[in-house]
């Protein structure tokens, strides 16, 4: 074996590992235990993959005739897992600055969205901008969020509606996956919102005649690697039998399921999730008790959004009922032009604020089940060997103060680290 490695990050005084023994997720009490080692190591490969992480003693024996190509002193302070964005909209022209005054204004998203706002002004906008531009936009925004900590992020497309916006998005997302170091996951989802002129039918019939067979030829073909299929499955928007045939046909082409359900009205979303074998669903802000349970069975992630409920002024998710129910809680930030926030620990403080999870809590669904709610949690998530070394080097003594600070990742993270390289070193971080 080669004596040469990429990184080593020593002396932490926490090392937060999340968990240990290759969980997929964490549910009730593997959520409020997370693995912590005080003052310890890790040790990332020159694969980009974690070779060994343990007690800072250990590692400094085992790897005593190593060589790395950089060494990270983190004496006094906290290694964790790169973030994982469960769930965003980071392609885009046009923001919508101009209809955050309508809803503090008292208008509803339905409101804005009947009135030709919403999602059809993105469209409009979307659908004219050209490649380079919507490239441009994107890779700034997960810049971005990167700098705040994420690592891996699921995008969605669905600001065209129509095959050749759709795919435009598509091919985005995937020059992004394949020159960016940000871990994507990358979502289709044709279904937000039924395009102007049409009926919800002849919207499912374009989907499921038009666009999901140029999808799969692309995806055959190699041009597109796309993981996920999402449905906006609301009141007005897709009903659940149109959701039904569009999410089925999704999985058939081998993607996973992942949908918006149960967010202004319970449509039983939930329950129609884990009945078709949901990987995840987002919102549920208005999720019914047998949802909950239903998805609790089914092993299907909750991705909840608290970015969202909080600037829409909509009822929290129940993320208490679903953690004692024992579902799979994971955590996105929704960055869309309707909720603009690229801060996963923004995103955790609201979670723990807002939704009354706990820091370990928050920390796990940001983490873990966040990687899982993606498919992606045997290779991200967690710091354990054979996973990517993808971590965070925080300026503090206690990992809590990246919650407990609301706003303060700019000065808290010191560095951002993909595959054992660092992808970002904040000088400006100050001494706490």
């Amino acid at each position: 074996m080669s004596n040469n490695y990429r990184l080593l990050v020593k002396n932490a005084k926490q090392l937060v590992l999340i968990c240990n023994s290759g969980e997929k997720y964490l549910t009730k009490h593997g959520m409020q235990n997370l693995c912590v080692i005080e003052n310890g190591s890790v040790v990332i490969g020159s694969d980009g993959l974690i070779k060994a992480v343990g007690p800072a003693e250990t590692i400094t024996a085992q790897y005593s005739e190593a060589t790395f190509d950089k060494v990270i002193d983190a004496t006094g302070m906290c290694v964790l897992p790169g973030l994982v964005d469960a769930h965003t909209h980071p392609v885009w022209a046009g923001d919508r600055v101009h209809e955050f005054a309508m809803k503090l204004a008292g208008a509803t998203y339905m409101d804005v969205h009947r009135a030709g706002g919403g999602i059809h002004f993105t469209v409009e906008h979307t659908r004219a901008a050209g490649f380079s531009d919507l490239l441009g936009s994107l890779s700034g925004r997960l810049g971005r969020m990167q700098r705040a900590g994420t690592t891996l992020v699921e995008c969605k497309s669905g600001y065209g509606l129509e095959l050749q916006t759709e795919l435009k998005m598509l091919e985005v997302i995937e020059e992004a996956r394949r020159t960016l170091p940000i871990n994507i996951s990358s979502t289709y989802c044709g279904a937000h919102a039924v395009p102007k002129g049409k009926t919800v039918a002849e919207a499912t019939e374009d989907i499921l005649q038009v666009q999901l067979p140029r999808l799969k030829e692309e995806m055959s073909a190699g041009t597109l690697g796309v993981d996920n299929i999402d449905v906006f499955c609301e009141q007005g928007v897709f009903d659940l039998s149109s959701t039904r045939s569009i999410l089925k046909a999704g999985k058939d082409m081998g993607l996973n399921i992942n949908f918006h359900g149960d967010e202004l009205h319970p449509m039983n979303s939930a329950q129609l999730g884990a009945d078709l074998g949901a990987l995840a669903i987002s919102h549920l802000e208005e999720v019914t008790d047998e949802g909950i349970v239903a998805m609790a069975k089914a092993k299907t992630a909750a991705v909840l959004l608290p970015t969202t409920a909080y600037i829409l002024r909509l009822p929290q998710p129940r993320a208490r009922d679903m953690l004692e129910a024992g579902v799979i809680v994971a955590l996105g930030s929704d960055f869309n032009p309707n909720a603009y926030c690229c801060s996963m620990p923004i995103v955790m403080h609201l979670a723990c604020v807002n939704m009354r999870m706990s820091m370990p809590e928050a920390l796990a669904a940001a983490t873990i089940n966040a990687a899982y709610a993606l498919g992606r949690s045997h290779t991200h998530g967690s710091l354990e060997v054979n996973k990517h070394g993808d971590l965070l080097v925080l300026n503090s003594t206690r990992w809590e103060h990246l919650i407990y600070q609301l706003g303060g990742h700019q000065e808290l993270i010191r560095y951002v680290v993909i595959k054992g390289n660092v992808v970002y070193d904040n000088n400006n971080a100050m001494d706490l």
